[in-house]
């Protein structure tokens, strides 16, 4: 079962301060293999990339494609992580309540780890106050 963010007192559930560096990490290992797409990227790399263990990649990338993102794994000699990396993706349509859990997600992560953030945070507000 998935470790929940939420009150640390409960079984279970993480404090948010205990999540960010599994978010900025799996952020990073997303970014690393759009940038590398669509070559497989070793472990190794990941792991040097990101400042971890092997390891870890391997726990943040199952984590990842048990989430749904596409993140294809190859085991063996010249196998990795690759990720499909579309430039664009099709229109998405959120209702207010889906939006403002991606707002608050944003916020608590800090929209300033990154500009593709800032630049999710602006249009998601942007959405909201039209």
């Amino acid at each position: 079962m998935p470790r929940l963010v939420g009150p640390g007192n409960r079984a279970g559930f993480v404090q948010l301060h205990q999540a960010l560096p599994l978010i900025e990490r799996q952020h990073a290992l997303i970014e690393e293999l759009r940038a590398r797409a669509p070559r497989f990227v070793p472990g190794r790399d990941l792991a040097l990339r990101t400042g971890t263990t092997v390891r870890t990649v391997e726990r943040d990338i199952a984590r990842l494609v048990e989430a749904g993102v596409p993140v294809q794994v190859r085991r063996g000699r010249g196998g990795g992580y690759r990720i499909d990396a579309r430039r664009e993706l099709p229109a998405v349509t959120f209702t207010p309540g889906e939006a403002s859990a991606l707002l608050a997600s944003l916020v608590a992560v800090g929209p300033y780890i990154s500009a593709s953030a800032q630049s999710a945070l602006r249009k998601l507000l942007d959405a909201l106050t039209q």
